[in-house]
């Protein structure tokens, strides 16, 4: 199996190379207005944000930030196909401008703008993030009533374009080879993850950490196969440090990802290199936690895998087959992963 990933250094507002229904789903983390790492970006698109910050006018460019990030909204209605989902990583802002000190709720004005485009809003997720910061209290310490909230989750924004789900054929080979075991089931379509942790940034210039806000690949991986089947098509509008795509690579599915600045496609070689020997651990790991809730016999499983050496829960998990990704090669247009059926545990070192 091969699979294909373009990454265009463009901007999202403009999707020129993805065609109209080409996407199944879209998994991205845009940034996040008022968070001040984010003020450049925004001020380049459009200079009144700067106006309005200057001036301490922190709702005008809250509204102004957002009007950028529409642009890219209307863009991801209109690639993605009906009944496709979108996952919308996104923090609320905590900010001091014009001598008081505010939130400002990205995660309810992005609600707004993807059902004003008539999207479907689902349940969403909570993943915490919590710092251990001595300094992560705000306000007045020990001494009530002014002290203030630290905000340590993310919301994972979940919606589905139109009201109408996905259609597959009945018994459809690559949606059964892409289900997910039933107590990964329990665990990553719970409201709130708490086994999910920010992460430091390894990138090679401390310029390219200064305007990056990337999530940990866990995010991404689950939300690829929660939301779509073995070659389907992830678009992230947002790239960055290109996470989605290796996520696509990992579970086997197309992707296209759009960056503004070119120094992170640069910078993603280097960690493509790693995505075979990573692709292993990870579907080393996802079967070895299957075969240990087995042997704690919780719940009793009905049904003996086709592909592999233990039981699962239900029908529909037997014929789960995970695939490595056994080599990248670097394209014109992006790379293209070869993948090849992992059906036994190889040994811990590669």
């Amino acid at each position: 199996m091969q699979t294909e990933h373009e990454v265009v250094v463009g901007d999202a507002r403009s999707l020129s190379t993805v065609d109209d229904g080409s996407v199944d789903l879209v998994v991205t983390s845009p940034p996040y207005p008022m968070i001040e790492m984010w003020d450049e970006t925004f001020e380049a698109l459009d200079p009144a944000v700067g106006e309005a910050l200057g001036a301490g006018d922190g709702e005008r460019a809250f509204s102004l930030m957002h009007a950028q990030l529409d642009a890219v909204w209307d863009e991801v209605e209109r690639v993605l196909v009906p009944g496709g989902v979108a996952c919308l990583n996104v923090g609320d802002a905590t900010r001091s401008i014009g001598g008081s000190f505010r939130l400002f709720p990205n995660h309810a004005r992005v609600v707004d703008a993807l059902t004003d485009r008539g999207f479907q809003a689902l349940p969403d997720i909570l993943w915490r993030k919590p710092s251990n910061r001595a300094t992560k209290f705000m306000g007045s310490g020990m001494l009530p009533p002014n002290a203030y909230v630290s905000l340590e989750h993310e919301y994972v924004l979940v919606f589905r374009k139109g009201d109408q789900r996905r259609s597959f054929e009945p018994g459809s080979t690559r949606r059964y080879e892409s289900a997910y075991f039933w107590e990964e089931r329990n665990r990553w379509f719970s409201d709130v993850w708490r086994d999910v942790r920010g992460v430091g940034q390894t990138l090679p210039h401390e310029d390219l950490r200064d305007r990056s806000g990337a999530y940990p690949l866990t995010v991404p991986y689950r939300l690829v196969n929660m939301y779509s089947v073995r070659g389907d098509t992830v678009l992230d509008p947002f790239w960055g440090t290109g996470s989605t795509t290796v996520a696509a690579m990992l579970a086997g599915r197309d992707s296209v990802g759009y960056e503004l600045a070119s120094e992170f496609a640069d910078a993603f070689r280097e960690r493509v290199e790693g995505v075979p020997s990573l692709s292993r651990q990870v579907n080393r790991e996802r079967l070895d936690a299957h075969r240990e809730f087995v042997a704690e016999g919780e719940r009793s499983p009905g049904y003996e895998a086709t592909h592999y050496d233990f039981p699962v829960v239900t029908r529909q998990e037997r014929d789960i087959l995970f695939h490595s990704v056994e080599s990248v090669a670097e394209t014109q247009r992006g790379y293209v992963a070869e993948h090849a059926p992992f059906e036994t545990v190889e040994p811990t070192a590669d």
